[in-house]
């Protein structure tokens, strides 16, 4: 066995084995979902908490499945502002305990024709991103607009920025900044929306704000 077909067949079986506790976390976000149904509890947080867990769930067994079968993609046609509001969402997360706000704005909508969970997991890890470069008060701006048949998603923080030596290498394999990164994040994005007909890219990084752009395009 060479050392490609090795690096197969690890992934295959590690993958196998993530997923496979992926699904006990699901099997019990269900028995909690339906407890709390049967004990007439309602909390708005709480059942947002436990959407966005499941949804987590999601794709981190999709992205499971794609290193099982090495098939990247799963297109769908999704409505754009929901795409958008599902990734601020699932975002909320990374700000509980800290002074960070997240602000949103969807000018409009369009058809989009994508893989979901691939948009979703790259919104996140942007998101992630400028909070963690947040390093005590600040904010998050996302706003989504389509125009020309283009679905567009810039994403902002206005923490601290990336300098100008950087800002080539962020989308490299293996670049970080992170004590504890592995390099892969952005670099898996951009290869994400690229493989989708889409563009992921850095606009701009200056002590007042960092701005990523996602485009998209739209169905005709």
């Amino acid at each position: 066995m060479d050392n490609l077909e090795l690096i197969k067949s690890q992934t295959r079986c590690v993958s196998h084995e993530i997923r496979n506790h992926v699904s006990i976390c699901e099997m019990y976000t269900e028995i909690i979902k339906k407890h709390l149904e049967k004990d007439e509890y309602k909390n708005e947080s709480v059942k947002n908490a436990i959407e966005c867990i499941k949804k987590s769930l999601k794709i981190i067994g999709n992205s499971l499945l794609d290193l099982k079968s090495f098939n990247n993609l799963s297109m769908q046609n999704c409505d754009f502002k929901s795409l958008v509001e599902e990734g601020v969402q699932l975002s909320q997360a990374y700000v509980q305990g800290k002074n960070v706000k997240i602000n949103y704005l969807i000018k409009n909508t369009a058809i989009v024709n994508i893989d979901d969970n691939k948009l979703l997991a790259c919104m996140v890890n942007i998101i992630k991103n400028g909070i963690e470069a947040i390093e005590m008060k600040g904010e998050i701006t996302i706003i989504g607009e389509v125009k020309n048949n283009l679905a567009s998603i810039k994403i902002s923080n206005n923490g601290k920025p990336i300098s100008k030596e950087k800002q080539k290498e962020i989308f490299e394999e293996g670049y970080t900044t992170k004590k504890t990164g592995s390099g892969l994040g952005l670099h898996i994005c951009k290869q994400n929306i690229e493989a989708q007909n889409g563009e992921l890219r850095l606009n701009k990084s200056t002590p007042k704000s960092t701005e990523f752009e996602i485009i998209i395009p739209t169905v005709k």
